[in-house]
C-alpha cells in the first residue's frame, strides 16, 4: 500500500512540474473547461430550452460527439494487435500513450451522454440494488456495460504495467497478456453496440442499415490512428521521449486503408440510396440534396466527403504519405471529414424528415457548442497529465528509487 501511496504521490508532484509551454497549454485548456461548465450551469438551470434540440430532433450535437469519440476509443486496439499480438517492439513502446488517448475519449463519449440528459441526477435509476439498469433488455444499458468495462481496462492495464516500470521490474506477461486479449475485443464491442443503438430503431430508415457497424468501424480505424499519429507528433516535439518512424509509418498506413474502406462502404449505400429513389431514403435526400428549401446538412456533408476524398489521396500516395507534413495534412482531414460525416451527417438526418414527413431542421446552440468545447478540453487535458506520468516512467526518469528529483 505504501509503495502505491508513493507512485500517486510522484505522479502529482510530476503532474506540477513543467515549463512556459506546458503551463500555457493546461491553461488555456481550464479556461475552455471552465466556459464549458458555465453554459452547462446554464443549461441545468433553465433546462435542455438552452439546446437547439427539440422534439423532433432531440438527438443533436452531444450524440454527435459521443458517437464520434466511441471510435477513438475503440482504435486503441490498432495499437495494442500490433505490439501484443504480432510482438513488435516498436508499437509496444508506445501502446501506453494509446491507450492514454481511450481513457480521455471513454471519459469524453460518458460525460457527452450526460450533459444530453435533461435531469442527470436521475442516473442513479440505473444504479443496480438502488434502481434497474434494464440489462440485457435496453440496448442503452449494453452501452452503459461495454463503456464502463472498457474504461476500467484500459485504466487498469496501464495502471498494472507503469507500476511495474515504477517499481523497476518487467510486468508479468501472464498476468496482463489475457487481459489484453479481453480488451481487444471489448474494443471491438464499444462501437458495434453504438452501432446496433442506431440501426436497431426501425422507424428511422437513415440509420437501419446492415452496413453502418462496419461503417462505424472503418471510420473509427480512420480517425483513431490519425489521431494518435499527430498525438505521438507532438510527444515527439515537445518531450525527450523517442518514437521509431516505424510506428508512425504503421498508423498512417492503417488509417489510410480504413479510410479507403470507409469511401467505399459511403459510395455502396449512396449507390443503394440514390440508384432507384424510395419514400425510404427522403433522409439520405435531406442529407446530400436539401430537401423542401430545407439544405442546412447539404454544404457540410459535401465538405466532409471533399476532405475525406482529398486525404485518402494524400495518403494512398506512397511518396506523400512518408512525408510528414503531408501525412499530418492529411490525418486533420480525415479527421475533421470522418467526425462531419459520422456525427452530425449522421444523427441529425436520422430526425429530419419526422415519422410524418414534417421538417425541423436543428442548428445547435452556443450553449451546445461551448459544452461541447468543454468537454473535448477536459479529454484533452485528461490526456495530457496522463502522458505528463507516463513518459518519464517510460523513460526511467521516475521510478520508486529516483522519485521526482531527478525527473527531467
Amino acid at each position: 500500500m505504501r509503495a502505491v501511496t508513493a507512485f500517486f504521490a510522484d505522479g502529482v508532484r510530476e503532474v506540477f512540474r513543467g515549463g512556459r509551454v506546458y503551463w500555457t497549454w493546461v491553461g488555456a485548456l481550464g479556461v475552455v473547461i471552465l466556459t464549458g461548465l458555465l453554459f452547462y450551469a446554464r443549461q441545468l438551470d433553465q433546462g435542455l430550452i438552452t439546446s437547439g434540440m427539440s422534439d423532433q430532433v432531440s438527438w443533436g450535437v452531444y450524440i454527435a460527439n459521443f458517437t464520434y469519440l466511441v471510435g477513438i476509443a475503440a482504435a486503441a486496439v490498432m495499437l495494442v494487435i500490433p505490439a501484443y499480438v504480432f510482438h513488435r517492439e516498436d508499437v509496444k513502446h508506445v501502446v501506453l500513450i494509446g491507450e492514454g488517448i481511450a481513457v480521455a475519449a471513454v471519459i469524453m463519449s460518458i460525460l457527452f451522454v450526460v450533459v444530453d440528459l435533461g435531469r442527470p441526477e436521475r442516473m442513479w435509476h440505473m444504479i443496480p440494488l438502488l434502481g434497474r439498469l434494464h440489462f440485457p433488455e435496453s440496448l442503452l444499458a449494453w452501452d452503459v456495460v461495454v463503456l464502463g468495462g472498457y474504461l476500467l481496462l484500459s485504466v487498469t492495464i496501464p495502471f498494472y504495467m507503469l507500476f511495474n516500470r515504477y517499481q523497476g521490474r518487467e510486468p508479468r506477461l501472464n498476468v496482463y497478456f489475457p487481459a489484453i486479449l479481453v480488451s481487444i475485443a471489448w474494443a471491438i464491442s464499444i462501437h458495434t453496440v453504438t452501432a446496433f443503438l442506431f440501426s436497431s430503431n426501425v422507424a428511422r430508415p437513415y440509420w437501419h442499415t446492415a452496413v453502418l457497424g462496419p461503417r462505424f468501424l472503418a471510420s473509427a480505424f480512420t480517425s483513431g490512428p490519425a489521431l494518435i499519429v499527430l498525438a505521438l507528433q507532438v510527444i515527439v516535439r515537445q518531450t525527450p521521449f523517442k518514437i521509431q518512424a516505424s510506428v508512425i509509418q504503421l498508423m498512417t498506413l492503417m488509417a489510410t486503408v480504413a479510410l479507403q474502406i470507409n469511401l467505399f462502404l459511403l459510395g455502396a449505400e449512396l449507390f443503394t440510396d440514390f440508384y432507384f429513389r424510395t419514400e425510404e431514403v427522403t433522409a439520405a435526400t435531406y442529407l446530400y440534396l436539401g430537401l423542401d428549401g430545407a439544405n442546412r446538412l447539404v454544404p457540410w456533408i459535401w465538405s466532409a466527403i471533399v476532405l475525406q476524398v482529398v486525404a485518402a489521396t494524400i495518403l494512398t500516395l506512397h511518396p506523400l504519405r512518408r512525408r510528414r507534413a503531408a501525412a499530418s495534412i492529411a490525418c486533420v482531414l480525415a479527421i475533421v471529414g470522418v467526425w462531419i460525416e459520422k456525427g452530425m451527417g449522421l444523427v441529425i438526418p436520422g430526425f429530419v424528415p419526422t415519422p410524418l414527413g414534417e421538417v425541423f431542421e436543428y442548428t445547435p446552440s452556443w450553449a451546445e457548442v461551448f459544452v461541447s468545447l468543454g468537454i473535448w478540453a477536459l479529454g484533452m487535458l485528461v490526456f495530457t497529465l496522463l502522458a505528463k506520468v507516463a513518459i518519464p516512467i517510460e523513460l526511467g526518469v521516475l521510478s520508486s528509487r529516483r522519485g521526482t528529483g531527478v525527473a527531467q
